[in-house]
């Protein structure tokens, strides 16, 4: 499962523009300019807080109940989807080496037309994971 769910409370900033927290993980707060740069923010901050604790080996926080939360004044819930697949497929770019056998015909047919291995390995495994 790659979507999450998970209730952030949008707060007015005094200089203008919103601080987002999440009552879920209170070490996730972030900010933006105006609700759209806030969201966008929050799905970042969010996906950082989660990753950190994937890679930590933490288990990830159940989401609380959004009508269980009742905001403060000047403040409201908002619900922000999340999907894990996406934001590690955007910020995890870092490339892996990985060896792996082919017969030598192949290969030297391959190289005879100065195929690209990295790329076309890339291009068959997105294939057929059907991203």
């Amino acid at each position: 499962m790659n979507k999450l769910f998970y209730p952030a409370l949008f707060h007015k900033a005094e200089e203008g523009g919103f601080w987002v927290s999440f009552p879920d993980i209170p070490e996730c707060l972030t900010q933006g300019d105006d609700l759209a740069h806030a969201y966008e923010m929050a799905v970042d901050a969010l996906g950082l807080a989660l990753s950190c604790r994937e890679k930590e080996q933490q288990t990830l926080p159940a989401a609380s109940d959004p009508t269980a939360i009742i905001p403060e004044p000047e403040s409201f819930l908002v619900v922000i989807e999340f999907d894990m697949f996406s934001y590690k497929k955007r910020t995890n770019t870092r490339p892996i080496k990985k060896t792996l056998s082919i017969p030598e015909w192949l290969y030297e047919a391959a190289t005879a037309m100065d195929l690209n291995f990295s790329q076309i390995l890339q291009e068959a495994l997105i294939t057929k994971i059907q991203i």
